[in-house]
């Protein structure tokens, strides 16, 4: 089982030079080259060539590069992902995907402009009508659409819908598990949303935890100061490895390879607990690997 660690992933604005370069240091598993919320009208076209050449010139190492264009019903969206496609980031990021055919419209552009496969193709779900058709978005996983990764956007969830945005999101859990559902269905990493409190670091590791126990992949970021906390969250603790490890051992024994359930330290251990065990240890391995 091979797993690339996404636990932290952190916005980078494609206007700031100084803040791309820094990127490059950081302790993240990704970075977010952004061309949209976080570029001025004024400031797009400087942005978009800057990403690219910020991408082309490497140096982020063991880091996941990702380029979020503007949407596709902007006047930047097509050069914004031609000027990506060019740079063969590890992933573009599309906002406010609200159907497969926009993903659809993004693999077929991407086919023709020859861009290799090892790019892929991230969506954002932020609005009311992605929540509702998530499950029709994440079948569109394909060799054509190259989706991979789901990332909230619970700020503009928050605005499309009203809700509020309150400690533990109680308004939203069940968007998010749904989102997570067809998302997880289908093989595609969820990435939670932004903690906006920067400064308020209890209540960004109490969602960390949240997101942790819905089975969110990692968290995307707004500030270097929640790279940390946050990988610390999203990785499991040795203690969960070890128990995993054993488990996996267990099983391999050759009094139980052929067995669905087995007796272990007291308990009794479904061959599913050996599944989902070599998955900790793949993320533990991961993660180590990246060290």
């Amino acid at each position: 089982m091979t797993i690339r660690p996404r636990r932290s992933v952190l916005y980078m604005p494609g206007s700031n030079a100084r803040a791309l370069e820094k990127a490059r240091t950081l302790a993240v598993d990704a970075v977010i080259i952004d061309l949209e919320d976080a570029v001025a009208p004024d400031a797009k076209v400087e942005a978009r060539g800057r990403a690219a050449e910020t991408v082309k010139a490497g140096g982020f190492g063991p880091r996941e590069t990702i380029i979020r264009i503007n949407g596709l019903d902007t006047p930047w969206a097509m050069d914004d992902l031609e000027a990506a496609a060019s740079a063969a980031p590890d992933a573009i990021l599309v906002p406010k995907v609200q159907d497969p055919e926009q993903l659809l419209t993004v693999g077929r552009r991407l086919e023709a402009l020859g861009v290799p496969d090892t790019t892929r193709v991230w969506a954002m779900i932020e609005t009311p009508i992605a929540i509702l058709d998530i499950h029709a978005i994440a079948a569109s996983r394909s060799p054509l659409t190259r989706l991979d990764v789901f990332v909230l956007g619970t700020n503009d969830l928050a605005k499309e819908t009203r809700a509020a945005l309150v400690p533990g999101r109680a308004p939203m859990v069940g968007w998010l598990m749904q989102v997570l559902a067809g998302g997880h269905a289908y093989g595609i990493d969820v990435l939670d949303g932004v903690w906006n409190q920067f400064q308020d670091m209890d209540g960004f590791k109490a969602e960390c935890a949240q997101g942790v126990e819905m089975g969110m992949d990692g968290k995307t970021l707004i500030h270097p100061s929640q790279i940390e906390p946050c990988n610390t969250a999203f990785s499991p603790p040795e203690a969960e490895v070890a128990k995993a490890r054993s488990i996996i051992a267990a099983f391999a024994l050759p009094e139980n390879q052929s067995k669905g359930v087995i007796q272990l330290d007291g308990r009794m251990v479904e061959r599913m607990h050996a599944d989902m065990a070599q998955r900790t240890v793949a993320l533990a391995d991961a993660i180590a690997a990246k060290a």
